[in-house]
């Protein structure tokens, strides 16, 4: 027998700058998810090595799909549409989250979504947007387009990281709020990334802010900006690195650079010098890993100098990724080669020579 066409699949959209926390937000929106409810959670990455997919435990209720190398509002417009006809197919699920990257134009990821291919099939819910009160000190952060667009298209707000902030600080991320336009629905306060499922469950659907954004849609090319390299689509099959041999990325656009790499899982890490050669890199540099180390699998997540180190499950592969202006970004060589050292399969294979 034939199953039913899909129809009115809710779509969550959680856009957010780089680092404002919308990983970990999605994780503990996870562990509310309604039994018997079966999610499917789109991760795409400005970055080419994939690690905020990595950070899920995927069950049979739950799939996780990534695209790494781009934006899915720009160079990988096609790819989402070819990825989601495949995702609503195989696992039909009964709702549909998506988290782009911290430098996605929204405008362009909601074009694909109501393009002619979904018609009647997804119902965009309230766009939420995350915002860290600490940005709004950093005048790049301000004046960045894409973190304007982000707060202007959205239809609500999920204050993050606000444990970590000042009074004076979440009053001014409160008074910013409210002099956009038009009003958002709801802000909430998303401390360690907790946000009610509730919100969501109970949302209505996006805003046609039509004038805002037809406007967004034309400046599109511009808001791109010309002459940038653009990102290819890693397969996250990828083969798995040889041990000691590790796989190097790096790319560029919307004016920032990306640096990572891949090693085989049995190249492990200690955990100690690690992060110390991490906590030396420049606090301008957005840091993430899941990394194999002598203390077991672990996540590492920084942004703004601040890092944090959880357990993670076992996974195909280590991976470390950090993204930021070129000039803070150091030399490849000099840093692998830091890591290497680190690495303590590198280690006791050097002392059998």
């Amino acid at each position: 027998m034939a199953a039913s066409p899909l129809a009115a699949v809710p779509v969550h959209l959680f856009t957010g700058f780089l680092g404002s926390g919308k990983t970990t937000l999605i994780r503990r929106l996870v562990e509310q998810k309604p039994e018997g409810e079966r999610w499917a959670i789109l991760i795409n990455e400005f970055g080419q090595i994939g690690i905020d997919q990595a950070m899920f435990d995927e069950h049979d209720d739950v799939i996780i799909k990534g695209l790494p190398g781009g934006c899915l509002c720009c160079q990988l417009a096609f790819v989402l549409q070819a990825t989601l006809v495949n995702l609503l197919h195989r696992h039909r699920p009964d709702r549909l989250i998506i988290e782009p990257s911290g430098l996605g134009h929204p405008a362009g990821l909601l074009d694909v979504l109501r393009g002619e291919a979904f018609v009647g099939v997804l119902d965009i819910r309230d766009i939420v947007v995350l915002l860290d009160p600490a940005r709004l000190d950093d005048s790049r952060c301000r004046e960045h387009e894409t973190f304007n667009d982000q707060l202007a298209m959205a239809d609500a707000v999920a204050l993050t990281k606000v444990d970590l902030v000042t009074p004076e600080q979440m009053a001014s991320a409160q008074r910013h709020v409210d002099s956009l336009w038009p009003p958002k629905k709801w802000v909430a306060n998303a401390a360690q990334g907790n946000l009610p499922l509730s919100l969501l469950l109970e949302a209505g659907c996006h805003h046609e802010k039509e004038e805002q954004e037809s406007w967004l849609s034309a400046n599109h090319e511009a808001l791109r900006g010309g002459g940038q390299q653009a990102l290819l689509l890693e397969d996250f099959t990828a083969a798995i690195p040889s041990p000691g041999q590790p796989v190097q990325q790096a790319a560029r656009a919307l004016g920032y650079h990306t640096l990572g790499w891949r090693w085989s899982p049995v190249d492990v890490f200690d955990l100690d010098r690690l992060t110390q050669v991490l906590s030396e890199l420049p606090r301008e540099l957005r840091v993430k890993g899941v990394l194999h180390t002598n203390h077991g699998w672990k996540l590492y997540n920084r942004g703004d100098g601040l890092a944090s180190i959880t357990n993670s499950a076992w996974r195909r592969d280590s991976r470390l990724e950090l993204i930021g202006p070129v000039e803070h970004l150091p030399t490849p060589e000099e840093l692998l080669e830091s890591l290497h050292g680190c690495c303590l399969a590198a280690e006791a294979s050097a002392s059998r020579i």
